[in-house]
């Protein structure tokens, strides 16, 4: 067993345990400690299901305060997945408030932003505005192509945002 697995496993008894306390101090660690693969999913899943406000806050910062560039890929693998739009949002909203590069994955992005709640959608065009700078304009093309091409795009609450993201993209 590698040194990751048995980390995750680890991760993954203290946040089954249930016991408030043990998981704060575990999450506190992770801040502290080298990533390893898996444990942003672990925490993902332990916050889609998770109802304790204090725990939830401290994973929250847990993502804000991402720092490792190589951890964007799994953060995006849990922004893609079909959690509720609470944690998809706390997700979303992790990639701008860590300060991490998420250029790369600006059509993920753009999807999350059509497909999501308003709040979430925000959340989704701060990091696209935070990012577009860093992409040519053949990347904000190919986003602004998705967006006009999406039918959902124009057909709710979000026709304003949609608009003001296109804005974005063609700056």
């Amino acid at each position: 067993m590698k040194q990751s697995d048995k980390k995750l496993k680890a991760l993954s008894s203290v946040l089954g345990s249930g016991k408030q306390d043990e998981i704060a101090l575990a999450v506190r660690e992770l801040r502290e400690d080298e990533p390893f693969e898996g444990a942003i999913a672990l925490l993902a899943e332990f916050y889609d299901g998770c109802n304790q406000k204090a725990l939830l806050r401290i994973i929250e910062d847990f993502f804000n305060d991402l720092r490792d560039q190589s951890l964007r890929p799994e953060v995006i693998a849990e922004i893609r997945k079909s959690w509720k739009p609470g944690t998809i949002s706390m997700l979303v909203a992790s990639c701008w408030q860590s300060g991490l590069d998420y250029s790369g994955y600006l059509a993920d992005m753009a999807r999350t932003f059509l497909k999501s709640d308003y709040a979430t959608s925000i959340e989704c065009m701060t990091v696209i505005e935070s990012s577009v700078d860093k992409c040519s304009r053949a990347v904000k093309n190919d986003l602004i192509a998705m967006i006009m091409e999406s039918p959902d795009a124009f057909m709710n609450e979000k026709n304003a945002l949609v608009h003001e993201l296109l804005g974005i993209l063609n700056r």
